[in-house]
């Protein structure tokens, strides 16, 4: 799309939530039911363009991005009224006699930038938190996942005017020309380096911005954790959608008693859950594309694989992979993996492995997998980060009663549930003073008004 067609695109929307059509609560609500029924007949060509576009088997595709999705619009037409509501909050004698509300207001015109890895979900969930709080919306989809994009476009376009919700498609020159634009709220899910490239556009325009990034999720597993149910999640949670997950556990911080156990019982749970051939396993998905896999290859140190280690480049897809005597030196712990790597690095000294964790760029995520209350306690504590489980690893961002997001260099500002709603609202304090009543005190001259309560308060 062109830079004057995206201008006129912006410039349209704008004009659109001028005419206050998106502050009926109602017409929220039909374009959220309207969303969710697209959602449900076009079920198959969603799963489909997943399969394509990652690898995904349907369950998968459907637990992890279909289903959350239809879950979030649920819970949005069941609270959207309440959200919207103006709320009365307590007022101070000083504003005596007067009633103080905080009433929700949509931004405007909002931008949302969606990654690849869960290129439905990503896209579709801070559409609904945005529709939902009264907005017009710009989608910028993925151009790495081009299959799930074309079905977004099309769902879209299907029941929605362009100048209320468009789908832009397209790569760099397009995102370009959309940071070019001036939009009352931007939201971006994706990379630390593109994340900032979008702060920095932002600026401009002084535009507020929440950014949904990433980095080295570590995951804690000391000497008193269950150690099969551990390995169990932890599996999970790292190959899932082939480890290109924001949250998936990037490390594992083992006390080295428990790390040859917890080793053999990972290697276990690879050959349970993804059988003996995973390159072969149907339903295991695939990197996404050659730039990403030639990426991952080059961090597979072979002296430090103690398990899997295939890769099949015309499928571009690589085994579940776990890395064994890993240290913080070695080029795996030098950036965010983001793929089926697992690396295993052990500690003595908890404290100091948590006073060491909490020195570098704070992660999305951070879990712990221990039955030693102390040492949650601490890690909780100590630890700055975005969120994340004790003993388990990924489910927390399926709560909608909870904030996701990040924590410094893993993001700003979060969404989900009403906290998706608040991300995508201005709230307004508004004043209702009663005019029955109007105190002299507040006015010039305070002379005699000052000599008055210097008596009062200095007796």
């Amino acid at each position: 799309m062109k830079e004057s067609e995206i201008r006129a695109l912006t410039e349209s929307q704008r004009t659109f939530f001028e005419s206050g059509k998106t502050l009926s609560i109602n017409y929220r609500i039909r374009a959220l039911q309207k969303l969710y029924t697209a959602i449900k007949n076009n079920e198959r060509s969603i799963l489909d363009a997943l399969r394509e576009d990652l690898g995904k088997g349907d369950m998968e595709a459907f637990m992890c991005e279909v289903g959350l999705t239809m879950s979030e619009i649920t819970y949005m037409l069941k609270h959207v009224k309440k959200f919207a509501a103006a709320r009365h909050v307590m007022t101070p004698i000083t504003n005596f006699h007067s009633n103080s509300i905080i009433c929700p207001c949509p931004y405007g015109n909002v931008l949302i930038m969606s990654p690849w890895n869960y290129p439905f979900l990503l896209s579709m969930e801070p559409l609904v938190d945005a529709i939902a709080a009264g907005n017009t919306v710009i989608l910028k989809v993925s151009a790495y996942s081009p299959k799930t994009s074309e079905v977004i476009k099309d769902l879209i376009e299907g029941i929605f005017p362009s100048e209320y919700v468009a789908v832009v498609d397209g790569g760099r020159e397009e995102n370009s020309s959309l940071l070019s634009m001036h939009f009352d709220k931007i939201f971006f899910t994706g990379s630390q380096a593109v994340g900032r490239e979008v702060l920095k556009k932002a600026a401009d325009n002084l535009t507020p911005v929440t950014l949904e990034l990433g980095g080295k999720s570590p995951c804690i597993v000391d000497n008193s954790a269950d150690i099969k149910l551990a390995a169990r999640r932890i599996v999970f949670g790292k190959f899932l959608n082939c480890g290109q997950t924001c949250v998936a556990p990037d490390h594992i911080l083992c006390d080295s008693r428990i790390k040859d156990e917890l080793v053999a019982r990972i290697k276990k749970e690879i050959i349970r859950q993804f059988g003996r051939n995973p390159l072969g396993n149907k339903n295991y998905g695939k990197i996404i594309n050659r730039k990403h896999f030639d990426r991952l290859l080059s961090l597979m140190d072979k002296d430090r694989i103690s398990f899997g280690g295939g890769f099949d480049e015309e499928a571009l897809r690589i085994e579940p992979t776990l890395m064994d005597g890993v240290t913080f030196d070695d080029a795996v712990m030098q950036e965010e993996i983001f793929g089926p790597l697992l690396p295993v690095l052990t500690y003595d000294d908890f404290d100091l492995m948590l006073k060491q964790t909490d020195k570098g760029p704070h992660p999305l995520a951070l879990y712990i997998f221990s039955n030693d209350n102390t040492n949650i306690s601490k890690a909780l504590k100590r630890c700055r980060f975005g969120g994340g489980c004790i003993n388990d690893v990924v489910v927390h961002l399926a709560t909608p009663e909870m904030p996701f997001g990040g924590f410094g260099e893993s993001g700003m500002g979060a969404y989900h549930g009403r906290f998706g709603f608040e991300t995508f609202s201005h709230q307004k304090s508004i004043l209702d003073k009663k005019q029955w009543l109007d105190l002299p005190m507040r006015y010039q001259p305070y002379r005699k008004i000052y000599e008055m309560m210097m008596r009062i308060f200095l007796k």
